[in-house]
């Protein structure tokens, strides 16, 4: 039987960046569900705090020339990898230089939060889905993790549930305790979102601009949601609620039987 892929996408991976529980998650949970014969992806963004030569990062030129649609810009996507040589995992990292190069995360020196972390989350999101494309890699689940990854279920319920690559995948949603306090424009958080037919239609979830917003369009576009224990979900329980029929709640970080158990069963086997 071929080996089950499982794609991770999340804000942050150990070691290469840590600001929170998120990275350790997406360092353990792939690592064994790895031990336990499974071919694993990891994508994240490529923060400009994540230091390259330290963790040899390098661009994988093959990969070259993908562009992304923002709005009514065209942003170029460079891809570069590295390993967890502990884990030999391989972990790509989708980076922009509008984007991404700065030495903060998501706050500037003075923590204040960017006005323009929706396109970053965006381009993400995209970028990832055309990197797995680019890579010819067809994944039977994709597990997103954090605000950040939440457009990718809706993308790969709409935009890309006809292609070759993504017609039999799978999406899981992960919502952490990521919480933010900022509501970006919601015209130029749809218009930014928009790719190939999609249309507002689509996107009523995201009316309201907000951490709440991103955390509800993963929600519902995702096929399952895993609701993790250590998280603090008060802000987003009545989103979780709402999509009870398909959440598995207060899952331990470490339930690795549960977490194959999920996969395999969602995959078909």
């Amino acid at each position: 039987m071929a080996k089950l892929r499982i794609l991770y996408v999340s804000s942050e991976v150990d070691p290469f960046q840590n600001t929170s529980k998120i990275a350790d998650f997406v360092r353990a949970l792939p690592t064994a569900m790895q031990e336990r014969g499974m071919e694993i992806r990891i994508l994240v963004p490529r923060f400009g705090s994540i230091n390259e030569r330290k963790n040899r990062l390098h661009e994988v030129v093959r990969l070259s020339g993908i562009t992304i649609p923002m709005g009514e810009e065209e942003k170029p996507l460079t891809i570069k990898v590295a390993s967890i040589p502990a884990a030999k995992l391989q972990v790509y990292f989708i980076d922009n230089e509008d984007y991404y190069q700065r030495k903060y995360v998501l706050n500037d020196k003075e923590g204040a939060f960017y006005a323009d972390n929706h396109e970053r989350a965006i381009f993400f999101c995209k970028g990832a889905l055309e990197t797995v494309v680019k890579l010819g890699w067809a994944p039977d689940i994709i597990h997103c993790n954090d605000w950040m990854s939440s457009l990718v279920p809706l993308y790969i319920s709409t935009h890309y549930q006809n292609h070759p690559i993504y017609k039999d995948s799978k999406t899981i949603f992960s919502p952490h305790n990521s919480a933010f306090d900022f509501t970006f424009e919601a015209d130029d958080l749809i218009e930014k979102v928009k790719i190939g037919d999609l249309d507002e239609a689509h996107l009523g979830s995201l009316a309201g601009g907000n951490y709440e917003a991103f955390i509800k369009i993963g929600a519902e576009y995702a096929d399952k949601i895993v609701s993790l224990e250590n998280a603090d979900n008060t802000r987003i329980q009545s989103i979780i609620d709402e999509y009870q029929h398909k959440t598995s709640q207060n899952i331990a970080d470490n339930d690795l039987d549960f977490f194959e158990k999920t996969y395999l069963e969602m995959s078909g086997n």
